[in-house]
C-alpha cells in the first residue's frame, strides 16, 4: 500500500507506520494539490496534530479536488473534539494507534472507497446516489428526485467522470448538443436547480471551479464523525453504521 503523508516536518506523527510494510511519501501539508494528483497513492494521511485550522483547510481542499483517493486525519486525543463533519475526511486516527488498528483502518477506507462508485446493470451508484440511465430515474437515499430530462442528463454526465472539470461550453456540447443555440447561462441555471434538488447535504457533489466550469465531487464515505474523548475502533464503526 502506498501512503502519502501531508505534514509540516513531523515524520513520526504516526509511529505505528514504522512497524508496517507500507511505502510512505512525505509532502508539505499545504501541497494537497500535488497529493490529489498522485497516481500511485492509495491513502492520503493529513497531519492534524497541530494547527487544526490549517489541517481542516487541507482536508476540505482535498475533498473539493474531486480526488478518489481516501484520506485520513491524524489527530491527538486532545484535538479530537475539533474534528467534525465539516472536515470531510473518510476517517481519523489517533496518533497513538497501534499497528493493528492502523492497518485495519487503512484497509477499511481503501475497501469502502473502491466500492463507493460501482456500476451494475448500467446503474451508477455513488454513495447514496443511484442513477438509472434506462428509466431516467435518480434516487438519493432511496428517495426519487424529480429531475427534468436535461437535469438528469447533466447529472449523469458529470457523475460518470468524477473529478474531471468541464467548461460550460463542453457541457453545452455534450449534454445539449451541437445544434443548441442558447448561451452558457443555461448550464448555470441547471446546476443551480440540481443543487437545490440534491439538498444541503449533497449539493456539494456538483463542484464549481472558478473561471472554468463544473465537476462532480466524490462525497466522503463517512457523513459525520463522532467526537469522543476515548474512541475505540469498534465504537467508531458502530457510529458509522448508525449514520448510514
Amino acid at each position: 500500500m502506498n501512503l502519502l503523508l501531508l505534514t509540516d516536518g513531523h515524520a513520526e506523527v504516526l509511529p505505528a507506520l514504522d512497524l508496517l510494510p507500507y511505502a510512505v511519501q512525505i509532502l508539505p501539508r499545504d501541497d494537497w494539490a500535488g497529493a490529489a494528483k498522485d497516481p500511485h497513492a492509495d491513502v492520503i494521511l493529513v497531519d492534524a496534530c497541530t494547527q487544526l485550522t490549517q489541517a481542516r483547510a487541507a482536508c476540505r481542499a482535498l475533498r473539493g479536488s474531486g480526488s478518489a483517493v481516501p484520506f485520513i486525519a491524524l489527530v491527538r486525543e486532545s484535538g479530537l473534539a475539533a474534528v467534525g463533519a465539516d472536515w470531510c475526511v473518510d476517517d481519523f486516527l489517533l496518533t497513538t494507534a497501534g499497528p493493528a488498528e492502523v492497518a485495519a483502518r487503512l484497509s477499511m477506507v481503501v475497501g469502502r472507497r473502491g466500492q463507493q462508485v460501482t456500476a451494475g446493470d448500467d446503474l451508477i451508484h455513488i454513495g447514496d446516489l443511484t442513477i438509472d440511465p434506462h428509466s431516467y430515474t435518480t434516487r438519493l437515499r432511496g428517495e426519487a428526485l424529480a429531475l427534468t430530462y436535461k437535469e438528469f442528463e447533466l447529472l449523469k454526465f458529470l457523475a460518470q467522470q468524477p473529478g474531471r472539470v468541464f467548461s460550460r461550453d463542453q457541457l453545452l456540447r455534450e449534454v445539449w448538443g451541437y445544434d443548441y443555440f442558447g448561451g452558457t447561462r443555461t448550464v448555470d441555471v441547471h446546476v443551480r436547480r440540481l443543487r437545490a434538488k440534491l439538498g444541503p447535504r449533497c449539493e456539494t457533489m456538483i463542484g464549481t471551479v472558478r473561471q472554468v466550469g463544473y465537476k462532480f465531487v466524490m462525497p466522503p464515505v463517512a457523513t459525520r464523525l463522532i467526537p469522543d474523548a476515548t474512541p475505540s475502533m469498534a465504537a467508531f464503526e458502530e457510529s458509522l453504521a448508525a449514520v448510514r
